[in-house]
């Protein structure tokens, strides 16, 4: 062999050598993104370990945030993602459907209820129960925090709480004068991020999930299926709740925790696998052990549209 053949024989070796070390190296550090609602946080870390067990080879990279900002995220921002994972079925449709979609079908894996936390250090904290909370939480001097309901599900559902508890107890302003005291001070774009100032006794209430409550082991006022959203079959009762905000004007819907696929998702085939992992019984009894209600199967919307194995693991959603 002459030294020019030489020459091209170790220069192929070397760009062969080269060319499966980066193969190798990109099958090491797949990364698959996940926008989800900020009380997924949770629940979504312990799905993920399972995952990444299984696929070792991934890393899962989730952001949590609230809904409606996590889905401008990908359709106003254009910022790349494989999953998202909202605390209000309806974002999706809204947000990520329409003239120029982004996602093609949406599957309901959770349940959820609205209520309020507390602590010791809570104002009235020895006095409030079923009966009195509205009054309670109305009292002068009363600090109450919540998330904003032009970026964030539970902000809006707080809202349509209140409006349902107003006929609920038969008390007109019951909405205006608990959330007097629930200023902008007192909000943020996810209410978790109020976790801390509840604990530390520089708010008395935080409207919340009750996932978070049990998560979190917080006292919570465990509201009337009636008023607190969490029951699918009450459906038609929750409409005439309605939030006003930036967004438009919000009916009350039960509050179903959806997930989709990305249309654009570069690891459409791990996106698949976290999806189906979620769904199953797996998935499922992270999120029961967390304080969510679960759905078995799961419901889904255009269920046409899903890949062929997560269409085996859902029901059409009711209605549709």
């Amino acid at each position: 062999m002459n030294l020019v053949t030489r020459l091209t024989v170790g220069t192929c070796c070397l760009l062969v050598g080269a060319s499966i070390a980066v193969s190798a190296q990109t099958a090491q550090t797949a990364i698959l993104t996940i926008y989800a609602a900020g009380t997924l946080a949770v629940p979504f870390k312990e799905v993920s370990a399972l995952f990444e067990k299984e696929n070792p080879n991934v890393t899962v990279q989730a952001q949590f945030g609230g809904s409606v900002m996590m889905a401008k995220r990908i359709t106003e921002l254009h910022q790349d993602a494989d999953l998202l994972a909202v605390a209000d079925y309806n974002v999706i449709p809204k947000y990520m459907f329409g003239s120029n979609p982004h996602a093609s079908w949406y599957a309901g894996f959770a349940r959820n209820a609205i209520t309020f936390v507390y602590t010791d250090k809570s104002k009235y904290a020895s006095e409030i129960n079923l009966e009195n909370w509205y009054k309670v939480l109305a009292r002068k001097g009363v600090e109450i925090g919540r998330s904003n309901p032009d970026t964030d599900p539970s902000g809006y559902q707080t809202v349509q709480m209140l409006s349902l508890a107003e006929k609920f107890y038969n008390d007109p302003g019951l909405e205006q004068s608990v959330l007097a005291n629930a200023p902008l001070a007192n909000m943020r774009d996810t209410e978790t991020a109020l976790i801390s100032a509840l604990q530390l006794g520089q708010i008395d209430y935080l409207a919340i999930y009750r996932s978070d409550a049990l998560q979190h082991h917080l006292k919570f006022i465990d509201l009337p299926a009636k008023i607190n959203l969490s029951d699918p079959a009450d459906a038609s009762y929750y409409l005439p709740g309605v939030a006003h905000t930036k967004n438009g004007d919000l009916a009350g819907k039960p509050i179903v925790y959806a997930v989709t696929m990305v249309d654009a998702s570069q690891h459409a085939s791990l996106a698949e696998k976290y999806v189906a992992l979620l769904l199953g019984p797996q998935g499922q009894a992270v999120m029961k052990k967390n304080g969510f209600g679960d759905f078995s199967p799961p419901y889904a919307v255009h269920a046409d549209a899903m890949p062929s194995d997560l269409k085996a693991m859902v029901k059409p959603w009711p209605g549709q």
